[in-house]
């Protein structure tokens, strides 16, 4: 008995990665992605309207990245990345634990955290580890908590540097007031531990400071950038996870969403990614 069409279940449409951060700090994780794998289409999602992340409340920033992760599932997205360390800190797992089963079981959001934690047992060489992060981050404790999955032995500091967003996203990385800014926050993080030998950058716009923030880390304390963890492991996720894989469409294509002006996203992400891009307005809600 051939089955009615209403019986039918259509396979779904594959779609593209979605991307979602904050404001702008998630284009450097968007880069590494591009430059990683570069045959997918990408979808990337800026609130720029309601940034930062970084001081609000747990309940908000679970409720703005939600809205976020619905509007890239709505337009397609099978796979969204929380490319923003607040998100993946306040929200993910609220997000994996509460909503996926109820929105579609078969959909997956994934963050930056865990990533980057699991590449430090083979970097780090005494085990002192040092996170810099935006103060919704590092209040979280959540470097310290996946940190301690991996191995409870790890002596793990962190320092908040409310100053540096805004430093990158006011174009002044570069600019003589970020030395004081950078160098006061890596100099209290190494006095809370001279024994540091290894330092996260725990916020995707802190990759536009590095070379301010390789000038003043003393000699020998290695630096983490995450957008390569990243997309690393994506590409690992994807080999063991196959069925996800066809659910992605390969175009090599990139799309832009901003809460904001989209000239100015399309500004400040030049900036980000090195390269032009077009990007459209989205009212999330």
């Amino acid at each position: 008995m051939t089955p009615t069409p209403s019986l039918i279940k259509l396979p779904p449409q594959p779609g593209p990665i979605g991307v979602f951060d904050s404001g702008y700090g998630g284009l450097t994780i968007l880069g590494s992605l591009l430059e990683q794998l570069p045959g997918y289409d990408y979808l990337y999602l800026g609130d720029n309207a309601r940034a930062p992340y970084g001081s609000r409340s747990f309940d908000l920033v679970y409720r703005f990245t939600l809205q976020a992760v619905g509007e890239l599932f709505a337009r397609g997205c099978h796979l969204v990345i929380l490319a923003c360390n607040t998100a993946s800190a306040k929200a993910l797992r609220s997000i994996q634990q509460r909503d996926l089963a109820r929105i579609d079981p078969a959909r997956r959001v994934l963050g930056v955290i865990r990533p980057t934690v699991e590449a430090l047992p083979a970097i780090t060489r005494g085990g002192h580890i040092g996170i810099l992060g935006t103060p919704g981050t590092v209040a979280s404790g959540s470097y310290q908590m996946e940190l301690a999955k991996i191995d409870p032995g790890f002596t793990v500091t962190a320092r908040a540097c409310p100053m540096w967003v805004p430093l990158v996203e006011n174009r002044e990385a570069d600019g003589a007031g970020a030395d004081y800014f950078v160098d006061k926050y890596i100099s209290a993080l190494m006095s809370a531990d001279p024994a540091i030998d290894t330092i996260v950058l725990g916020c995707t716009h802190y990759p536009l400071l590095l070379p301010k923030i390789q000038q003043y880390t003393p000699e020998g304390v290695r630096l983490l950038t995450q957008g390569p963890l990243v997309a690393a492991s994506l590409a690992d996720y994807l080999r063991r996870h196959p069925e996800m894989d066809a659910r992605i469409t390969r175009g090599s294509t990139l799309r832009c969403l901003t809460t904001e002006d989209p000239s100015r996203f399309a500004d400040m992400a030049s900036l980000f990614l090195g390269r032009p891009v077009d990007a459209s307005r989205v009212t999330l809600a």
